[in-house]
């Protein structure tokens, strides 16, 4: 695995600090197991990659409502999984019978008929568009008519001032407690018909979880196979349903339960050793991201409001399903580590506009970098202290919300 800034795994800091820079050295944990255990580059790579696809599978099969209408995302998705499995190395067995499961069991049909149907019954309910649009819809609606009377006020002959501070403070608020309503609306719909989507489609979403669970099995044989000690690899999953699993915490996240597990050793096996150099590493290295949320853990203020550095609303916006393209761009990025405080980039930042860690928890931002991608565009990186869950948030950010977004990074950057 390449020494890169970032990668799609989680990352340990070295005790060294990169002066230069301003900012700490980092090794990824695959890199550790790789360098560790003397692994090929591309054995981690691989893990990863089918715990995503685990990842994905799970959570349609899950909360298939909320992938209605993305188009785009699930393009994205059902690209990635497709080139995995292209890519399995069918001399070995276990790869060769779970390509033919995959194909047998015609997984991409049965996803994109479930996601069809599930369409078709959201219009029955009069929902024919994502929350996302819903929520960028009305904020234009309300918003849009309050910044042209804003406008108008400040062009007229005499004092308005103590009209225009009421308004500019409504422009700032009313957008927050429209998403808050909207999204708190959306997890109600969701809740009551997740029963019904699922007697509808039960032998499809059970075909799903089968090859989900026949995955998982081919990865922990993989990491037997390998001598990859079993409880440094933690994973998080929306269900209960699959084999050969250790539970070992859970939580409510907004409405749905989010389970961590282990894999299970084989009856009669003894654990593998973890070696000395991970050894001061007592939780598991390699914890893999959820479809739906930042993880590893990346979120984006879309709609971002502000000038000149200055950040003056935005809405959090979860970016894990393009995480591989911000781990490029970040590759690609250099950082100066800025002076400025999180009040001063972000003057009102506060428990309505926040960064929020996955368990809930408003996040405390430790670290803010001022990055230049390909010297042509400047973004901002925050970086979040650990939670007391145990998660690292990324947060990304224009500095300007005039700034020209290069094409490349517009799926990153648009809500």
């Amino acid at each position: 695995m390449s020494e890169d800034k970032y990668k799609e795994d989680s990352e340990v800091e070295h005790p060294e600090k990169d002066k230069q820079k301003g900012r700490r050295k980092k090794v990824t944990q695959g890199q550790m197991i790789q360098e560790a255990l003397g692994l090929n580059p591309t054995d981690i790579e691989e893990v990863e990659k089918k715990l995503f696809m685990v990842r994905f599978l799970d959570f349609f099969s899950e909360d298939t409502l909320e992938f209605i209408f993305k188009r785009r995302i699930m393009e994205q998705n059902i690209s990635r999984i497709t080139t995995y499995m292209d890519a399995l190395q069918i001399e070995r067995e276990e790869e060769k019978l779970l390509k033919q499961s995959f194909e047998s069991k015609n997984i991409l049909n049965v996803i994109e008929n479930v996601k069809t149907k599930a369409e078709e019954f959201a219009v029955s309910k009069g929902i024919k568009t994502n929350v996302n649009k819903r929520l960028r819809r009305l904020t234009l609606i309300i918003t849009l008519p309050l910044f042209a009377l804003l406008t108008i006020l400040t062009f007229l002959p005499f004092d308005l001032s103590f009209v225009v501070f009421p308004i500019l403070c409504v422009v700032c608020i009313l957008p927050q407690l429209i998403r808050g309503r909207v999204v708190k609306n959306w997890a109600q719909v969701k809740d009551q018909n997740k029963g019904q989507i699922y007697e509808e489609h039960r032998d499809d979403i059970m075909v799903i979880k089968s090859f989900a669970g026949e995955l998982l099995n081919n990865i922990r044989s993989r990491l037997i196979e390998l001598e990859v000690p079993l409880q440094l690899i933690k994973f998080t999953l929306f269900s209960r349903d699959y084999e050969n699993l250790n539970l070992i915490n859970s939580r409510n996240v907004r409405g749905f339960m989010q389970y961590f597990y282990t894999f299970e050793y084989p009856p009669g096996m003894a654990e593998i050793p973890i070696p000395d150099k991970l050894q001061k590493y007592q939780q598991p290295i390699i914890q893999g991201r959820r479809a739906e949320k930042p993880e590893k853990n990346f979120i984006v203020l879309t709609e971002m409001k502000g000038n000149d550095g200055i950040i003056t609303s935005f809405v959090p916006t979860l970016k894990d399903l393009v995480a591989e393209k911000i781990n490029a761009m970040l590759n690609e990025s250099e950082f100066n580590k800025t002076s400025d405080k999180l009040e001063t980039i972000i003057p009102n930042y506060s428990d309505e506009m926040a960064i929020y860690c996955v368990c809930g928890e408003k996040a405390k931002v430790e670290n803010i970098q001022i990055c230049n991608w390909k010297k042509q565009f400047k973004f901002y990186l925050f970086e979040t202290e650990e939670c007391k869950c145990g998660e690292v948030i990324y947060a990304l950010s224009l500095m300007d919300e005039s700034t020209n977004i290069p094409d490349e990074l517009k799926d990153i950057f648009s809500s």
